[in-house]
């Protein structure tokens, strides 16, 4: 940690700091930065305390898609938002404990404290323990409001988890650092490691959050594995053991959005369906869905055949709705063919397009500027394997 970090801090963490923010009107892209930061320093205030309260205030702007109207009174360093946990994801990840009757929890890897947050906020006592003395400095500040609380500035594995009825783990996959971090590629460097999390799920109730794109032959035999979306974006892998894992759940998709909350469940992979003949709608699962294998149990459901062996689509002529997947019309299939496909969408008019692809080795950026597009109409185009044949279908949303 550079000293710049400390000195950044400690101004904003002072009376006047946290004053000047709270002043502050809410932050617009659009805002006049040089002006405002004239006028901040010629009110008095030092060029660190306006560079720290202006990046405060950005980043602030930038939580409130995770942690909403808490996002005003927190505060963050750029990587430790874009690591936390979403405050409606938490908070799932917090009744977790409470139904399992856990009333004590170490968190371990606390970031910002946005998990722990979620923990306190249902009356357990929850530990945060964060290595990096910035980023515990603010899980200190934010979790402040909760007198259940703690904050603990120490490396994972120092904590004795006898006190502790129930541990939860977010291994470190970017490097360190409070911004500009990359992501760490390989399992085994997370920190904690997956090795120290597992051990510790073998032993106690406990929940470890990974990526969404992890190598599954990695998760644990006994661990419920649950993948989670937001507005279709897969945000997480969630490992839950002992108490934490429900009865007779191994594979989980958990989606989010407009609908409200959905979920698919299994006591295992799905065994696919079998492929059938282009319907009139085409069905792509939501991402949650793919990862957890569920696609079979989800084709089951609406009643749709696979596209083509091995490929992520569904389709059928029945127009059934599921918050597990966006349907799309069929308005044409076409050969994949360059020339073929630009003077047919030149012919529909079609300026705006939305370019998919599965099981094809395309380009969907390069594809667009071959195509020229012109007009005010707008669609979707798969490129796809159909029957095991390369093809491009022009679809709508439905």
């Amino acid at each position: 940690m550079g000293r710049m970090d400390r000195t950044e801090l400690q101004e904003l963490l002072s009376s006047d700091g946290l004053r000047l923010l709270d002043s502050l009107p809410p932050y617009e892209t659009t805002a006049d930065v040089v002006k405002m930061v004239g006028e901040l320093r010629k009110a008095g205030h030092s060029p660190g305390l306006v560079a720290a309260v202006l990046s405060q205030s950005k980043l602030r702007a930038k939580a409130e898609g995770k942690f909403g109207p808490f996002a005003t009174r927190m505060l963050f360093t750029e990587a430790g938002l874009e690591q936390a946990t979403r405050l409606r994801v938490a908070a799932m990840h917090a009744g977790r404990f409470q139904t399992a009757g856990v009333s004590r929890i170490a968190d371990l890897g606390s970031g910002i404290g946005g998990d722990a947050l979620a923990i306190a906020a249902l009356d357990l006592a929850v530990t945060a323990v964060e290595v990096d003395e910035v980023t515990a400095a603010i899980a200190a500040y934010n979790l402040a409001p909760w007198p259940n609380a703690e904050v603990v500035n120490a490396e994972a594995g120092s904590i004795d988890l006898n006190d502790f009825g129930g541990v939860y783990l977010d291994p470190a996959r970017r490097t360190a650092g409070h911004q500009n971090t990359s992501r760490i590629t390989k399992p085994a460097d997370y920190s904690p490691s997956l090795d120290f999390a597992f051990e510790i799920g073998g032993r106690k109730p406990t929940g470890v959050k990974l990526g969404p794109g992890i190598d599954r032959d990695l998760i644990p035999a006994q661990a419920e594995a649950q993948w989670i979306s937001v507005d279709r974006e897969v945000v997480e892998l969630g490992l839950w053991f002992g108490a934490l894992a429900r009865p007779g759940i191994r594979r989980s998709a958990l989606v989010i959005g407009d609908h409200g909350t959905a979920e698919l469940s299994s006591d295992a992979d799905s065994a696919d369906v079998e492929t059938g003949r282009l319907g009139e709608y085409l069905y792509e699962p939501d991402g949650a869905v793919i990862r957890a294998r569920l696609i079979g149990d989800l084709a089951r459901r609406i009643g749709a055949t696979m596209l083509s062996d091995g490929i992520a689509y569904l389709t059928s002529d029945g127009a059934v709705d599921t918050p597990f997947a966006t349907r799309f019309r069929i308005i044409e299939t076409l050969p994949f063919d360059e020339r073929s496909l630009k003077k047919a969408l030149a012919a529909r008019g079609i300026g705006s397009l939305e370019i998919k692809k599965r099981g094809v080795d395309v380009d969907p950026a390069q594809l667009r500027k071959k195509l020229a597009l012109k007009g005010s109409e707008s669609a979707t185009l798969f490129v796809t394997r159909v029957g095991g044949k390369h093809t491009a279908l022009l679809a709508e949303r439905a």
